[in-house]
């Protein structure tokens, strides 16, 4: 079974250059034309072949995958993660969380509590939010980065448009020297409605099984949508580019979110060719020789 849509080349969904790009415009209820039942049965084949490619980008050691999540609450990443990444091998996947920065964290850069997360030739990495927190939640918060005791900035009014222009342009280079180096960064944010993520607080709230995922703070952070969708709109226009693009997922309905990013990993994976690694005539004898071992004893 082939699939008829290429999503990592879909307009509605991957952001290559920031010119023109407007977070208001795109749909969270788009499906590229498919229906559930459709991408059911090419998700299971994606994650076989997920599974199969990932196994071949381990052999080749040329290349590591970063994948980054990025998202408003609920939108579903933790689910995403879970449904797309089921069936890759654990050795060659690694998923890390990035929560309220630690006083180690915050006594470096910025950047440094996800570089040295960053995932090595070979494997898969996952980043559960990332290094854009500080360029979205401390835009909509800028009092945070008072915590980080930066030598100029010492009130909020010193942190200023050049600030930020200075944070993409940290954030752009970073991501060319990782590609330049063997790194592939897909960059994903999941592009939940308002009344979306409403309904599933209310489901968190409403189910006694799902409680244990709401957050009160989510609520109070709820006032803040307006602002959250501005700094999106403005990191991604940043920081979009051909080759470290952004994928806007759009969120709302479950069964297409978790398709998409299989299918932009999958095509990812796919357009690499990659093979798998082939021996010199050295070693082939070698083989050779403990098969003969091994059948002799």
């Amino acid at each position: 079974m082939k699939n008829h849509t290429k999503l990592i080349e879909d307009k509605n969904i991957a952001i290559r250059s920031g010119k023109d790009f407007e977070l208001r415009k795109l749909k969270t209820n788009y499906c590229a034309d498919l229906d559930k039942e459709t991408t059911k049965a090419f998700m299971e084949q994606h994650k076989a072949e997920i599974a199969k490619l990932q196994d071949v980008l381990y052999a080749s050691d040329k290349h590591a995958i970063l994948m980054i999540f990025q998202a408003m609450d609920a939108a579903g990443k933790d689910g995403t993660i879970r449904h797309v990444m089921s069936g890759v091998n654990p050795q060659g996947c690694q998923v890390i969380s990035f929560k309220k920065p630690t006083d180690l964290e915050l006594s470096h850069d910025f950047m440094w509590r996800t570089t040295v997360a960053l995932p090595e030739r070979g494997r898969i990495g996952i980043f559960n939010r990332s290094y854009y927190e500080e360029v979205i939640v401390t835009k909509v918060h800028p009092e945070f980065i008072l915590y980080q005791n930066i030598p100029r900035i010492k009130t909020i009014e010193d942190i200023d448009k050049k600030f930020w222009k200075q944070r993409y342009e940290y954030i752009r280079n970073f991501e060319k020297h990782l590609t330049e180096n063997g790194t592939i960064i897909l960059k994903f944010f999941l592009n939940v409605s308002k009344e979306e993520q409403k309904q599933r607080f209310l489901e968190r709230i409403e189910d006694p099984t799902k409680n244990w995922k709401f957050n009160p703070g989510d609520i109070e952070e709820r006032q803040y949508w307006d602002d959250y969708q501005k700094a999106y709109q403005e990191a991604i226009e940043e920081t979009a580019t051909e080759y470290a693009p952004w994928f806007v997922i759009p969120a709302d309905r479950n069964w297409f979110m978790r398709y998409a990013v299989a299918e932009i990993l999958r095509e990812t994976l796919e357009d690499l060719g990659l093979k798998y690694p082939e021996l010199n005539p050295e070693y082939q004898a070698k083989l050779t020789w403990a098969k003969e071992m091994l059948i002799k004893e």
